[in-house]
């Protein structure tokens, strides 16, 4: 199922042996209907693979999204959430070569339709520890009211099973090609269904709704993440039904099979003219097969130009694929968004810039006829503006919000050194306040305390679900104010200057992912040029196990563990163990970020450079080597001379192999 759509599609419509000595009247009549009843469901097999396409970017799309939720709802770290991430490419480690190498020999359409029942199943089960867990708990200072009420958070904090207890009882209560590009349109959906269900509270369906008592925009607020996830599983098991309808294969017309144009006959790799098709009605034996299996894996990874292909994508894999799993993460962190608005801008704006990239390329590759080796140059230009436009963005984050103890002191002055970095002051010290609370107040002073307690503050009024928190006598001596001071529930926006540079963060970043994505049909023509004809399938299947594995599941972890390092202030379960970050160093964060993105990208464009190196030697040895070959077997001057022009006409710059990425 991960191997390509045009292999899929090559091994399904199989040529078959076509009787001789009947009329041509009958023949043509025949290759007619034949040629109908071919494309009839060879439309059929395409509208059902893109359909796949659809549900498995969908789903994977949807989990990029919830990152940030479920990491709040289940309280663990960025490491912990990059492992779950990852592990959404475990099952790849154990079916996709087999299923890439006998695949193609076995009945592709029900390999097709059981992979998506196993897609659509384990979707669904990521959705249950909501169904099995106790409802989200989050603290507040006072049970919900629509009076207004006044409390004391001071002397709240000092007894803080109150509250919980109060809440506890409140949450309680129950309420009875067409195909690539499918897949591009894929994570859009699941980002906007991922911004869709983080404006839903997590709860929805088992609380009552008016007892809850944050918004979307408080830090403790949790979207319901399991939603999507029913969704998107239910999808991919409606694609699998087509699939146990419709052939082990079908007959080509014989007006296609007396052509010329066929795609294999255009081969990048020379030396081997051995057709491959197999005979109608014989039955492949699967321990010959198997047998055959090291003998291929060997050929595969003797062919260097493949290796190092492989290799490059596999770290640039690395950069894209950890990159894409924080992005959510890193506008929320580092720009003050919430998460629906992160998700949002991804799937409605970065994302589409993606598709359209790789539908640029196609055309390019197609307009201007481009050659193999040409084909390598542009995927190795892109990578490389791509990476040079993405080091811009170090210059376009956002500075530390203000946070008294963690960032700036009490007094308001920064920078904050080490010994400094308590949550506790003069102006807080008789409120014997919890140091693992993280409740943000912004104070009218435009700082951020982790809590109305840590602020001082003696006295709260709430309307509805607006609470406001006066006598904050740490907020009046920041404010350098004899008077009393006040300050409200959330934590403070950053400067002025951080939507602009959030505006033109966006910009950059669309231009970047285009830019990146430009040369993904060029890699793609490089990759199935560069290998032999009957090594296709199973070099996609290899292809893609290796970025799943080596990049899809690693990726996420690595990248979780160093951006948990620039964690400022960490929240701590009820047990006593420490949960996720509740605020991390904008600074650190945007260096580890970008900086390891960036880095793995380099290594990617120096191993572009070696394919590039290797391609060419490649082109110049076989041309050499072709070329002698002909000129001491032809007797002919004639013929000589148009054999010299069909292998120049394969080899030239200008050839452009149209039909290998045509239907």
């Amino acid at each position: 199922m991960d191997t390509s759509s045009k292999e899929n599609i090559q091994l399904f419509c199989k040529s078959s042996i076509q009787p001789v000595g009947q009329s041509s009247f009958k023949t043509e009549y025949s290759s007619s209907k034949e040629k109908q009843r071919c494309c009839g469901k060879l439309k059929v097999f395409l509208g059902a693979l893109s359909f796949v396409y659809f549900a498995k970017a969908l789903a994977e799309g949807y989990l990029k999204s919830t990152i940030t939720q479920i990491e709040r709802r289940f309280d663990i770290p960025s490491s912990l959430v990059g492992v779950i991430d990852g592990s959404f490419e475990i099952g790849n480690l154990l079916v996709i070569t087999f299923v890439s190498y006998f695949g193609a020999k076995l009945h592709r359409p029900k390999i097709i339709g059981t992979g998506c029942l196993i897609m659509g199943v384990g979707t669904l089960l990521i959705a249950m520890p909501q169904f099995f867990m106790q409802q989200y708990r989050y603290e507040k200072y006072a049970p919900f009211s629509n009076s207004t009420l006044s409390l004391s958070p001071c002397l709240l904090e000092s007894d803080s099973q109150l509250p919980l207890s109060i809440i506890e009882k409140s949450q309680s209560k129950r309420t009875d090609g067409c195909v690539q590009t499918v897949a591009i349109i894929g994570p859009i959906f699941g980002f906007l269904l991922g911004s869709l269900c983080a404006k839903l509270y997590v709860d929805i369906g088992f609380v009552n709704l008016d007892h809850v008592t944050i918004t979307p925009k408080d830090p403790q607020w949790v979207g319901a993440w399991w939603l999507g996830y029913l969704i998107a599983g239910i999808v991919s098991l409606l694609a699998a039904l087509p699939f146990w309808c419709l052939p082990k294969s079908l007959p080509r017309p014989r007006s296609r099979e007396d052509s010329n144009s066929s795609s294999e006959k255009f081969k990048f790799i020379m030396d081997d003219h051995t057709d491959y098709q197999t005979p109608l009605g014989e039955k492949s034996k699967i321990m010959e097969m198997a047998r055959d299996f090291l003998p291929s894996l060997k050929n595969l990874f003797g062919n260097p130009l493949y290796l190092l292909y492989l290799c490059a994508s596999t770290v640039q894999f690395n950069s894209l694929f950890g990159m894409v799993t924080y992005k959510p993460k890193y506008i929320e962190q580092q720009y003050g968004q919430s998460s629906s608005k992160a998700n949002f801008v991804i799937g409605l704006i970065n994302i589409p810039a993606v598709a359209f990239g790789i539908f640029s390329g196609g055309i390019v590759m197609k307009k201007f006829r481009i050659s193999v080796y040409g084909a390598a140059k542009l995927y190795l230009g892109s990578s490389v503006l791509g990476y040079l436009l993405f080091l811009s963005l170090f210059a376009l984050g956002c500075e530390n919000s203000d946070v008294a103890g963690l960032t700036v002191s009490y007094q308001g002055t920064k920078p904050v050194s080490y010994h400094e970095r308590a949550l506790f002051s003069d102006c807080n010290s008789r409120c014997k306040c919890s140091e693992t609370k993280w409740d943000p107040v912004c104070g009218e002073n435009g700082i951020t305390y982790a809590s109305a307690c840590l602020a001082g503050c003696q006295t709260s009024t709430r309307s509805g679900k607006t609470l406001i928190f006066y006598n904050c006598t740490c907020v009046g001596i920041a404010a350098s104010k004899s008077g009393n001071s006040s300050g409200m529930v959330g934590r403070c926006q950053k400067d002025n200057g951080c939507p602009k540079m959030f505006l033109y963060f966006l910009v950059i970043s669309v231009i970047t992912s285009y830019t990146l994505s430009l040369g993904g049909i060029p890699g793609y023509i490089l990759l199935l040029r560069c290998i032999k004809p009957q090594f296709k399938s199973f070099a996609l299947g290899i292809y893609t196990l290796a970025i799943r594995v080596l990049a899809g599941i690693p990726a996420p972890v690595y990248f979780g563990i160093l951006i948990d390092t620039s964690c400022l202030k960490w929240g701590f379960k009820r047990c006593g163990r420490r949960g996720s970050c509740r605020l991390y160093d904008s600074n650190a964060f945007r260096h580890i970020y970008l900086g390891l993105t960036v880095m793995l990208g380099t290594v990617s464009i120096f191993l572009s450079i070696a394919v590039l190196f290797t391609l060419k030697k490649n082109c110049v040895s076989k041309h050499r080597s072709f070329r002698t070959k002909t000129e001491g077997t032809m007797v002919s001057t004639r013929i000589r001379k148009e054999n010299c022009t069909t292998s120049d006409h394969l080899l030239q710059p200008n050839y452009w192999p149209g039909k290998e990425t045509q239907l």
